[in-house]
């Protein structure tokens, strides 16, 4: 015991942090933006130069979960440091309680300048949680792709011209330039992009004009699990122009429908006519296939509107991209490369195209995982690879002992500072994810942990599981929840499940309580 005090003590030696040094922070983020596509988690279909540069520079959380996959209570655990049930945000559209106790406010206190502007998507907006905020307004609070509206702390409504991955960044370099120099600073870049309607730049359309690789399984027929995975409302093939984002061509009889015409109206006429002409070719093909009734075989649909749906979403990712080059030679021009941490996540991943999906909410690996990864200048050794199982309710400790703020014994989550210093060091044997908006795409409400090689989840309503071995089944299309090999798995499962809750104080009100959709 006294060897392992010694050594905790000479690790976390190397991490004290005195006044002078604090680091700054700047905390990029994303929404909807698949560890499949980018270049870090090895994608196939595309290259984040920027990001990955982050990654080489620094680390790349490979075993990185959220929580609860979904926008805002992800957002709500990043900021609380705790679990939904916590926080309150189970689910988009619960309340959040912004006195509760957040990092940034934490941070504020420990003398930071703290700031976020871009997509914040909680209700109420943000109250004092930041000295500084400029958050997306419009669209149920997801802001709009076109000449975004912004709420802020200081001018009230506004409305900014331009592409709002580009202008989210505009307005989180002039919020630096005008910063107290004399505090270390926070800054919370937070994109829209690259959720629905994934309407692209007419600077990128000229990417993506061959067809794009396939995941393995977009042809999922959903067998050997249980029912939910082939009720969910989440296919490809189920999609249509409006959230595919493709508008009629030209020489088009067809007009625009009612949300087609509203994100065209937002535009001037200069940026309508340059991207309906970017998107000329596109466009084209996309109503010849549909006027020659290509889609009505669900098979055939699922593999033209892939790449209709892929094609847009990579392209939304390169705007993200290249903004993120943007922040980074921000940084260098002004001397702060050294001294900042830089973070790249995303609220969660996405299904984008496997299993037949573009969605998330599920606790299968694509949308469980969320990309994480970190650069901290003489912190961090330069392309780690850091094997510990993360989750989003990390990231608030670890920015306050980072910057050598006091950690509220509240927080569920854990400081990650430990594991800069020795890829082989664990934060937990297991994770607990538990997803509560029923109703929203038929997904059923269900919990679960995952262990470095199993995940077990519980379909609570129903009383049902699964059970995955990730060593021989990583792609997930084979329960094993029922088969008599792995049934003292399930067992020993079941037991941590239990003691995961306990910890997490979940309520068990919680299993049996009737579920009113939006209540």
């Amino acid at each position: 015991m006294k060897k392992l005090f010694t050594l905790c003590g000479l690790i976390l030696s190397n991490f004290m942090i005195s006044a002078q040094e604090r680091p700054n922070i700047l905390f990029i983020f994303s929404d909807d933006h698949s560890t499949n596509a980018i270049g870090a988690y090895g994608s196939k279909i595309n290259t984040t130069p920027n990001i990955d540069r982050i990654a080489d520079e620094g680390a790349v959380f490979e075993k990185s979960f959220c929580t609860n996959s979904i926008c805002q209570p992800s957002r709500a655990s990043i900021l609380s440091g705790v679990h939904s049930h916590i926080n309150g945000v189970t689910y988009n559209g619960a309340h959040w309680n912004g006195n509760q106790t957040v990092f940034p406010r934490e941070l504020k206190k420990a003398g930071y300048q703290t700031a976020l502007i871009g997509k914040w998507h909680m209700h109420p907006n943000p109250t004092n949680e930041f000295d500084y905020w400029k958050v997306l307004v419009g669209s149920g609070g997801q802001g709009d792709f076109y000449n975004p509206d912004f709420m802020s702390i200081d001018k009230g409504h506004e409305q900014i011209m331009g592409y709002s991955t580009d202008v989210v960044t505009d307005e989180s370099i002039k919020w630096l330039d005008q910063r107290d120099q004399n505090k270390p600073f926070l800054m919370m870049v937070q994109f829209k992009s690259p959720h629905v309607p994934r309407i692209p730049h007419p600077r990128y359309m000229n990417m993506y004009t061959e067809d794009v690789a396939e995941p393995a399984t977009l042809y999922d027929n959903y067998q050997n699990r249980l029912k939910g995975a082939s009720t969910a409302w989440m296919e490809i093939n189920g999609q249509n122009e409006e959230v595919l984002a493709y508008f009629p061509p030209k020489n088009a009889t067809e007009p625009v429908n009612k949300k087609q015409k509203k994100h065209l109206d937002r535009m001037t006429p200069e940026q309508r006519k340059a991207l309906l002409d970017a998107m000329d070719n596109q466009n084209s093909e996309y109503y010849e296939l549909k006027k020659a009734g290509a889609f009505k075989d669900p098979v055939k649909a699922r593999k033209l509107k892939y790449q209709f749906f892929i094609k847009n979403y990579l392209r939304c990712v390169q705007a993200i991209d290249d903004n993120v080059g943007r922040l980074l030679k921000w940084l260098e021009d002004n001397e702060l490369d050294e001294n900042t941490i830089v973070i790249y996540s995303s609220d969660q991943s996405y299904f984008i195209g496997e299993h037949g999906w573009a969605e998330k909410r599920w606790m299968y690996e694509e949308a469980l995982k969320m990309p994480f990864v970190i650069r901290w200048p003489g912190k961090i050794k330069p392309g780690s690879k850091p094997q510990a199982m993360i989750q989003n309710i990390d990231y608030a400790p670890t920015f306050l002992d980072a910057a050598g703020a006091k950690i509220p014994t509240r927080f569920q989550g854990k400081s990650l500072l430990p594991i800069f210093s020795e890829e082989k060091s664990e934060v937990r044997d297991a994770i607990y994810y538990h997803y509560y908006h029923h109703g929203a795409h038929n997904v059923p409400r269900h919990e679960g942990i995952r262990t470095e090689r199993y995940k077990l989840i519980n379909f609570y309503t129903n009383n049902e599981f699964e059970l995955y071995d990730l060593k021989n089944d990583p792609n997930e299309v084979n329960s094993v929840a029922n088969n008599p090999e792995y049934a003292e798995i399930k067992k020993k499962l079941l037991k941590q499940l239990k003691a995961q809750r306990k910890e997490f104080e979940v309520p068990e009100s919680t299993f049996s309580a009737p579920w009113v959709y939006g209540k």
